[in-house]
């Protein structure tokens, strides 16, 4: 029997050793300022929404709600099984040519915890258990204490994509999944992620890693000193802001213009400053129109004192519509074709007698 458990033995840790290692998804991030980033989430147990929401730090209930495209009358406790994903929001930092998460979430220790199961089993693999150790300077990853505040680094990007402000999406990619089908699924290239990721060959892509996804998002005219700013949103999503006075959402159905309202919820903290375009006596979500031209007041960011309005006007006919007819380009007055024409007149009856 001594000899049989140390062969048991001996299998197991050459397992061990010869088993992959979770690999650290770097996200490529050399912007200045913060941003808003998306990360799937595969919860290893049933769980609820309140529970995600505790765990990621999300503060606000219905940016959660948002980032997942589900209605604002879903409740904190609605149930989420095992192996379901739930998209989670959280706020972007760049450091060091690589994107972290903004110093969120952070989790507790509990008793029993190691920094290895921290990171496999309670955030998924989203991060490995050295990047949790480096960014908390924890010097022997064995020894952390319980009620221990731990910083999780979650993988990021706040660059743009082209030239054009994108939201990076941390995707945990599926078994059976393909960089192309992913490509295709999210509305970008295949070129695009394998450059994103470091990727040479899209064969080596491994089910349960951390894909950068650049989404597309909807323009603003969201102002660079508003509290909120930059703020994106992908195909789909909404998210209130301006402390839920406002609720801004985005669709590819409209042009992939940021459309934002008066959100009419209760607000803690009293009433929500003036949402008013001037004296246009349009509010944040109303338009007006005229034959070619459409003027809406558009959500242009805020303080804790005030919302910014903008008026946006845009054009409804087509440059076609718009451009008048040859026909019309070479009409002219009445009496003005009356005189070439008695003109012409006299030019032929003169030619006539002078033959």
């Amino acid at each position: 029997m001594g000899s049989a458990t140390l062969l048991l033995a001996l299998f197991l840790l050459s397992v061990l050793i010869t088993a992959p290692r979770a690999q650290a998804a770097t996200f490529k991030c050399s912007s200045g300022p913060t941003c808003n980033a998306l990360i799937d989430y595969v919860s290893p147990n049933t769980t609820t929404l309140s529970a995600i929401q505790t765990l990621f730090g999300v503060e606000n209930f219905l940016t959660l709600l948002g980032a997942n495209s589900l209605p604002t009358s879903t409740l904190a406790n609605q149930s989420v099984a095992a192996n379901d994903k739930i998209v989670i929001p959280f706020g972007c930092r760049c450091s060091n040519g690589t994107g972290i998460s903004d110093h969120r979430p952070v989790y507790t220790v509990q008793k029993g915890d190691g920094l290895d199961h921290i990171a496999v089993d309670v955030f998924s693999r989203l991060v490995t258990y050295q990047e949790i150790q480096e960014v908390n300077n924890i010097s022997d990853p064995s020894v952390i204490e319980v009620g221990q505040e731990l910083w999780i680094p979650l993988p990021c990007s706040c660059d743009k994509e082209n030239g054009s402000a994108v939201v990076h999406y941390g995707h945990v990619v599926e078994s059976g999944s393909t960089v192309e089908e992913i490509a295709e699924e999210y509305g970008t290239t295949e070129e695009t992620l394998l450059e994103l990721n470091g990727i040479t060959d899209p064969k080596t892509l491994q089910a349960g890693a951390v894909l950068d996804v650049p989404l597309k998002a909807c323009t603003s005219v969201v102002r660079n000193t508003s509290l909120d700013y930059p703020l994106l949103l992908s195909n789909g999503t909404y998210a209130y802001t301006a402390n839920n006075c406002v609720k801004c959402q985005c669709h590819s159905s409209n042009n992939w213009t940021l459309q934002c309202e008066q959100s009419g919820l209760q607000i803690s903290n009293g009433t929500c400053p003036s949402m008013e375009c001037g004296s246009s006596r349009l509010y944040i979500g109303n338009s007006t129109s005229t034959t070619c031209n459409k003027t809406t007041c558009a959500y242009a960011g805020y303080t804790n004192q005030t919302i910014f309005t903008s008026l946006v006007t845009e054009s409804t006919c087509s440059s076609t519509g718009n451009a008048p007819s040859y026909a019309s380009k070479i009409t002219l007055p009445s009496w003005r074709w009356n005189f070439v024409f008695i003109v012409s007149q006299l030019v032929m009856l003169y030619l006539h007698h002078s033959q």
